[in-house]
């Protein structure tokens, strides 16, 4: 008779043979099997080492290329704007290092520096528009009218453009001095901009801005800051929006400029003020201006050249 015991011994059997057979089992697979990825890890493994050693000497080269620019940038620029004059604005995204560059790249092409306007983070703010805009409404001074556009940046450029750029045909300040330090106090106090205390009107202005803006707003932002820019350059003689890499973007300012035609026909734009070519560029561009031309500047795809005079490949 079979008992219970027989029972479970016979099926503790069964099971054993089962483990016995999937371990032996699995042994004999995983051998090829972890040959095979072995073989496919030192492939990988290559092909990244070889990837770096690519990017490595393509850095190499860029730091060298960047290198010569920067050296041979102030040869480049030599009298392109003798005894000219520039104002200098900035946003808040630019970069120190590039404004001080460009100033410096301005002294080496024979211009001065008037001054510097520093835009806060509250100029390009949605929130803080309404109020902008009282402020620009409030103090235009006498013989300045404003454009007939609503947005703030556009507005804003109509009330600093005559304080920042000489008139284009007299070549004399378009505002008082008494008007024009009410104007940048009313401002500074509301927060929206910051004004060296030797600012003063010159014959041409450069705006320096960062790359892509980001978060909520980012589009608006953009567009307040490259209309702003258009508009100081429809007040005088010529401007230039130059920004990071990124600002071409449709989030950036740059890229906002370049996707309005009448900004595009009077406007010039640099994309890559960051590194040592886009500033000489944008000296350059400030050249062209003088002679009342424009254009779209640098590495991004919606750029016509890389500098004036130089086709895109």
């Amino acid at each position: 008779m079979i008992s219970l015991r027989y029972h479970v011994i016979s099926i503790a059997a069964v099971f054993l043979a089962l483990a016995t057979g999937v371990v032996f089992g699995s042994t004999a697979l995983s051998r090829p099997l972890l040959s095979g990825l072995s073989a496919d890890n030192s492939d990988l493994t290559a092909k990244v080492s070889g990837l770096e050693a690519e990017r490595n000497g393509l850095d190499a080269r860029l730091a060298d290329a960047d290198s010569f620019a920067a050296t041979v940038g102030p040869l480049a620029v030599r009298g392109v704007l003798d005894q000219r004059t520039v104002a200098l604005v900035s946003t808040a995204d630019s970069n120190p290092a590039d404004r001080d560059a460009i100033k410096t790249l301005v002294a080496s092409a024979g211009g001065t520096v008037t001054g510097e306007l520093r835009l806060t983070d509250a100029f390009a703010d949605e929130n803080r528009a309404d109020q902008l805009k009282d402020i620009v409404t409030r103090l235009l001074p006498a013989g300045v009218q404003l454009p007939m556009a609503s947005d703030p940046g556009t507005l804003a450029g109509g009330l600093l453009g005559p304080l920042l750029l000489i008139d284009k045909v007299s070549t004399q300040p378009q505002v008082s001095p008494e008007e024009t330090a009410a104007a940048l106090t009313g401002l500074t106090e509301g927060g929206f901009v910051l004004a060296s205390p030797d600012l003063r009107p010159a014959q041409l202005v450069v705006v320096v801005t960062g790359g892509a803006a980001s978060g909520d707003g980012a589009g608006d932002r953009a567009a307040t800051i490259a209309r702003f820019a258009t508009q100081v350059d429809r007040s005088g003689v010529g401007a230039v929006l130059a920004g990071r890499s990124g600002s071409a973007a449709g989030s950036g300012a740059v890229g906002v400029a370049r996707a309005d035609a009448a900004a595009t026909s009077i406007l010039s734009t640099v994309d890559n003020v960051d590194t040592p070519a886009g500033r000489i560029v944008t000296i350059l561009a400030l050249g062209e201006q003088l002679v009342g031309k424009a254009g779209r500047y640098g590495s991004a795809g919606n750029a016509q050249a890389t500098a004036p005079g130089l086709a895109t490949g």
